[in-house]
């Protein structure tokens, strides 16, 4: 087997491989490495790589291996983490120049759970400052660019961790999501990100811990890599207060789901968010092709009007607990994104926080509520097609203006709101010829039944031709 077919493989099959000594984990790092010096050049994803060390730990895994003991869910497998998580001994930026040269003493809990399971890491995937908008560029190390264009975007926050795994540079990588920065470089880059259900992934690092809407996730090529990883991120920790996952081990076995069992519910604006009519025709001919799979389909979604001004004022609430030191300190030294953010929310006082909180209340009450006749939700991922790198967001859809950098990601956000699960997955081509991909929104807390439906759906999408998973040709790199 040469080293490009091994960077194509799935991670549930690599791990396979390596616990029956088809494979070496030294063999599979070796491999990704040379799928980053041949590839990442022209994407710009793994921006900070520690390969020296990633050997050194190949061997002991291998020697694990050979040794014949017990073997982590993740052992020798390569993993990207996003630049936003500390990494012990290994630059971490936060995509700001403020942070340029930080070296963290130590791993922040997420990246020391996966590297107990066994997970090899490789190097850190470039984000926008602090995370702060969708299109995947900051100051330190310039922009990430599509896999299936590099003139576009790859989205954000956590496109240097899609455009690895589309590129097969890893396996695996670690994403966030507040307002869609893990959905929506899935869906620009043809892989598959999955937001938890708060809390199910622990973090110590939170600004403000009680809050619902940041969250950590897994992202793969496929829904079971995904969940692979999600075995090894998920868990419970003191150090923070919502709720976590008893069981991770969980994850390592999906529910099987006949999709003709389904009662499905879409949507293509949640009924609110701007969508390009392109966008619109595509997932509207996607639904035809598929619906016919399901048990039963209503053309009908949650009416969301409103929910803007919810997730804004909750979102500057974060931002400022996070942030207002930097602005008032350093605030030349920050992107355009980051000061618009503390602009607008340094302008609310207690009222407006008040107000979206209640309001919150009401709309996932409402939501339960509606959710009970349903076992999922499908709507788009995105609301436009990736736009150019250049662009810090698209300014106008279908014509209309939107209305602050961050309004062009209704789509996802909304649903952040919700604080339900949400899987997506890849649904083949726009019509511009990159990637399309779908939210499935399943039900409160039930992350292993939402990620069973995904997996279902997966399978589906990849009998359909012209729906299944795309691959860019810069992954067929050697």
């Amino acid at each position: 087997m040469t080293s490009q077919d091994l960077c194509d493989l799935d991670a549930v099959t690599l791990r396979r491989m390596i616990g029956r000594k088809e494979i070496s984990p030294r063999e599979l790092v070796d491999a990704c490495i040379s799928r980053i010096e041949a590839v990442d050049p022209t994407v710009n994803a793994l921006v900070s790589r520690c390969f020296d060390r990633a050997r050194m730990e190949a061997a002991e895994a291998e020697a694990a291996v050979m040794g014949g003991g017990p073997l982590g869910p993740l052992h020798g497998l390569p993993i990207g983490i996003k630049d936003l998580s500390d990494t012990g001994g290994v630059r971490t930026t936060y995509g700001s120049r403020l942070y340029a040269d930080h070296v963290p003493a130590e791993d922040e809990r997420v990246v020391a759970a996966v590297r107990r399971a066994g997970a090899i890491v490789l190097g850190k995937t470039n984000t926008p400052e602090f995370g702060t908008g969708a299109n995947t560029r900051n100051a330190v190390f310039g922009a990430t660019r599509n896999p299936f264009d590099p003139a576009r975007t790859c989205g954000g926050s956590s496109g240097g961790s899609a455009v690895a795994l589309a590129c097969g540079m890893v396996p695996l990588a670690t994403g966030s999501d507040h307002g869609g920065s893990l959905r929506t470089p899935a869906a620009f880059c043809g892989i598959t990100g999955y937001r938890p259900s708060p809390g199910m992934v622990p973090s110590e690092r939170r600004g403000i811990a009680w809050s619902p809407s940041s969250v950590d996730g897994p992202m793969g090529r496929t829904v079971a890599d995904a969940a692979l990883l999600m075995s090894a991120m998920a868990g419970t920790d003191p150090r923070d207060p919502l709720p976590g996952c008893a069981d991770p081990s969980s994850f390592l076995t999906l529910p099987e789901v006949d999709t003709a069992s389904l009662r499905v519910a879409v949507s293509e604006d949640l009924g609110f968010a701007p969508v390009d009519d392109g966008i619109r025709a595509t997932f509207r001919a996607a639904v035809a092709r598929m619906s016919g799979a399901f048990g039963a389909v209503a053309e009908e979604g949650p009416d969301l009007a409103g929910i803007d001004t919810v997730f804004e004022i909750l979102r500057s609430v974060i931002f400022v607990g996070s942030h207002r030191e930097k602005f008032e300190k350093h605030r030349d030294a920050l992107a355009p994104n980051v000061v618009a953010n503390m602009e607008s929310a340094l302008k609310l006082d207690i009222r407006d926080v008040a107000w979206a909180m209640s309001e919150q209340t009401r709309y996932f009450s409402r939501f339960v509520a509606f959710m009970e006749g349903v076992d999922v939700l499908i709507c788009p991922a995105v609301a436009v097609p990736p736009f150019p790198v250049e662009q810090w967001y698209p300014e106008t859809i279908n014509g209309a203006p939107t209305r602050n950098y961050m309004h062009w990601l209704a789509i996802t956000y909304g649903l952040t709101v919700l604080s339900h699960p949400i899987v997506v997955v890849p649904c083949g081509l726009d019509a511009t010829g990159t990637p399309f991909g779908i939210q499935i929104c399943g039900r409160y807390g039930a992350d292993r039944a939402v990620l069973g439906v995904a997996r279902a759906i997966e399978r589906l999408l990849a009998g359909i031709p012209g729906l299944e998973r795309p691959v860019p040709g810069l992954a067929k790199t050697p």
